[in-house]
């Protein structure tokens, strides 16, 4: 068995940043290395490099009338072909290696374009990946794959990324044929660009003119949305990354003023908007939850990006 002779295969990848990052463009260097236990033929070994979507869900349920339905799309972003060891010119044949450890380096280089950053998802997922094939003569090619961490890089100049944003709702609560004073939300960003790991500040002003109490909260929320192809048919999916809560507001309270410190988890995803089949986006829920009442909600959308964006300067007048 091929897998008993070779060990220890490893693909090494140098990093280009902290983050173990690659994005459009970027040209990617590392070698190969893994050990032989006996002496090997190889005709070549070759590195495929590969950009993909693919989605999948399903409905309804199975059992004897088949009444589940599947729903997939798939998208190729590129593919990419080159050779670490080519086969021997000399005799077109395969090259004898000897036992013990070999390293072979190698250069790629990402085709530019504008392409979705890597994610897994409950119902598809995007990947970027490195294939390295060992081939051997009357055998089939055994293949040994690493995935690159993609970020797609946007342009953070773009001024309504760091300009604040603002929301805010009404509403007042009935019991029978009364209803009371409005229930009211004013929420702020300092901007709408942020990075996995950054801390946002939410500023918030509340009034309960009603005779309930009302307990304010904080949720950043992400949304996943899995398309097949022409948007047909869609499937999506709500996650709370993180959420606080303040301390309630009594009735007949006017003016509260509160600020949340909202940290934003590291291993947050970045917003995905460039693929037809996935998206992932995120907002911030600000809410008043009234007893024995609906809430009050106000949405606030943010964008993950892969660089810090600076909140604009204040406006003077």
């Amino acid at each position: 068995m091929f897998e008993h002779t070779i060990k220890n295969f490893i693909i090494n990848l140098n990093a280009l940043n902290e983050r173990s990052t690659f994005s459009s463009g970027d040209l990617i260097t590392g070698n190969i290395s893994f050990q032989l236990t006996k002496e090997t033929t190889v005709t070549a070994i070759t590195m495929a490099m590969k950009g993909k979507a693919n989605v999948h869900w399903s409905t309804g349920s199975g059992g004897k009338r088949g009444n589940r339905r599947h729903y997939s799309a798939n998208l190729d972003f590129f593919k990419l072909k080159s050779v670490i060891v080519p086969e021997n010119s000399v005799t077109g044949g395969g090259t004898k290696l000897q036992p013990g450890t070999h390293m072979y380096p190698f250069t790629c280089q990402l085709p530019q374009g504008d392409f979705p950053s890597s994610f897994h998802g409950v119902h598809g997922q995007i990947t970027y990946t490195l294939t390295v094939g060992i081939n051997r003569p009357w055998h089939l090619s055994k293949d040994f794959v690493t995935e690159l961490n993609f970020m797609n890089r946007i342009d953070i100049n773009q001024p309504e990324l760091s300009a604040p944003l603002s929301g805010s709702n009404t509403m007042t609560v009935c019991c029978l044929w009364c209803a009371s004073g409005p229930i009211t939300i004013t929420a702020s960003s300092e901007k709408k660009a942020f990075i996995p790991g950054e801390t946002a500040k939410i500023i918030c002003d509340f009034s309960n003119a009603s005779s309930r109490e009302a307990t304010p909260k904080l949720k950043l929320k992400q949304k996943q949305g899995f398309y097949t192809h022409n948007r047909v048919s869609r499937r999506i999916y709500f996650k709370t990354l993180s959420s606080s809560t303040g301390q309630p507001i009594r009735a007949y309270t006017a003016d509260v003023h509160t600020e949340f410190m909202l940290t934003i988890p590291s291993s947050a995803s970045l917003t995905i908007s460039n693929c037809s089949i996935l998206e992932v986006e995120y907002f911030i829920e600000v809410s008043l939850k009234v007893s024995s009442s609906s809430e009050l909600t106000v949405m606030i959308p943010i964008i993950l990006c892969d660089t810090p964006v600076n909140p604009s300067p204040p406006q003077y007048s």
